[in-house]
């Protein structure tokens, strides 16, 4: 049996091709009537829409460039998920791609989808304002997330790093921790920086209070080096925060295998709350990960269909107290 086709829709609604047309691409001058008719009978024949036919006629792809600093991890398996679910219920397909801190510029994934997506959304905070114009396509719709774009003409929105890290300082300090340790993401990365600079910022007010911080990549490994480092070193710490929660994982185990109770002996925080952290009883910094993607392909696909968005949207966390921190001492 032949496959169904636009003018056997609407000859079996009653109605012009173009009222079909306007059905199928979510225009809103359609009366109700003539909604229900063309839905009738484009679930009566099991007609599906040619893509190609339909990005001609209204030079679009419906397909959405995501270009993350990483595929790997649960992170952005999270983020991803939120952004699947929107792309669903708008009739829009992912196209995935990383931009790896190593990766050279000249080569960015946003000059090979360029003419195949509508527009793009790009997570880049390991880039400075420089790098990112030296990647971002002229003419293209782009939402930035947590990414230095104030000089870019496109919406951005940022997690409110500095309250999640002061939140996490001040809770450290009030159940009666005194040495703390903090392990920092990669230097140059914008979210790192913040985190870093608002928890030494709270715990420089405390004269009671000493932090020290040490390098991490944001990598499980990376926290339980962190770790292992200082106790070979015979540095004491009754608190540590990460920068992450996989650096907090693996501070976590790191510990617990050097014989260390958690929290008697030394209380763990991590950021992000990746679904691993809430198994573990982590106290963290809740992103609400999947929201963020949600939030994104939304402003995204808004500034495409013409509705607009915000130049600015700083994504809201919330401290999360878990077992990993304990009660006060």
């Amino acid at each position: 049996m032949a496959e169904a086709t636009i003018r056997d829709v609407a000859r079996r609604a009653q109605v012009s091709v173009a009222s079909v047309s306007r059905v199928l691409n979510g225009f809103e001058r359609v009366s109700d009537a003539t909604r229900e008719r063309v839905i009738e009978a484009v679930t009566a024949l099991s007609y599906v829409p040619h893509a190609a036919a339909r990005s001609l006629s209204m030079a679009r792809t419906h397909s959405i460039g995501i270009v993350l600093p990483d595929l790997h991890g649960e992170f952005f398996s999270e983020l991803v998920r939120g952004m699947d679910r929107v792309a669903n219920d708008r009739g829009y397909l992912l196209l995935l791609s990383s931009l790896h801190p190593g990766n050279r510029i000249g080569f960015s994934p946003l000059s090979a989808l360029r003419g195949r997506v509508d527009g793009a959304i790009v997570m880049a905070p390991h880039l400075n304002e420089q790098e990112l114009s030296d990647i971002l396509p002229k003419g293209f719709e782009v939402v930035l997330l947590n990414t230095r774009g104030g000089a870019h003409d496109c919406p951005v929105i940022t997690l409110d790093n500095a309250s999640g890290a002061e939140a996490v300082a001040r809770h450290l300090v009030a159940i009666g921790r005194k040495r703390l340790v903090h392990i920092a993401g990669p230097a140059g990365n914008a979210d790192a920086q913040e985190r870093a600079d608002a928890f030494c910022r709270v715990l420089h007010g405390y004269s009671d209070v000493l932090v020290e911080t040490v390098q991490g990549d944001f990598s499980e490994d990376s926290g339980g080096a962190a770790i292992a480092a200082l106790l070979q070193a015979g540095r004491e710490f009754d608190a540590v925060f990460a920068a992450n929660d996989n650096m907090a994982i693996g501070a976590l185990q790191t510990l617990r295998e050097a014989g260390l109770k958690v929290p008697e002996d030394v209380g763990v925080a991590g950021f992000d709350d990746v679904p691993m952290a809430r198994h573990l009883g982590l106290t963290t910094v809740q992103v609400r990960i999947a929201q963020l993607g949600e939030h994104g392909l939304t402003a995204l696909l808004d500034r495409i269909e013409g509705r607009g968005a915000p130049s600015h949207m700083l994504h809201p966390v919330e401290l999360v107290v878990r077992a990993t921190t304990g009660e006060p001492r």
